[in-house]
């Protein structure tokens, strides 16, 4: 059975920092293209950022240019989300998806399996 599995969400004041996992599990998510989404309270699901299979290209939302960073440990089939100098704004339920490719947008089309997510609020 394919299954994600985020964690390391949490409360975190404005400036903070959050490391957030999606464990794979059933699959190996080294072969999959990752995307990490986000959605906040009333508003719609959006793509945050989108790593290719061999690691070699990701591709973030602009506002997190500079701030978030994708890793991967392959060893782990683990892909993490490094969240510096977080901000309110950044606050939702934080997705990771499995597909196979990053496109010049990060849609929800291009992903067929999901983890659950994991919450994120940045306030003081």
């Amino acid at each position: 059975q394919l299954q994600l599995v985020e964690s390391g969400g949490g409360l975190v004041q404005p400036g903070g920092s959050l490391r957030l996992s999606c464990a794979g599990s059933g699959f190996s998510l080294d072969l999959h293209a990752i995307g990490w989404f986000r959605q906040a309270p009333g508003k719609e699901r959006e793509g945050v950022s989108c790593t290719t299979s061999g690691g070699d290209y990701t591709n973030y939302k602009d506002s997190v240019k500079g701030r978030f960073t994708v890793s991967r440990d392959n060893a782990k089939n683990t892909v993490y989300l490094q969240m510096n100098d977080l901000k309110p704004e950044d606050t939702g339920v934080y997705y990771c998806a499995a597909g196979w490719g990053c496109g010049y947008y990060i849609q929800r089309d291009d992903f067929s399996s999901w983890g659950q997510g994991t919450q994120v609020t940045v306030s003081s």
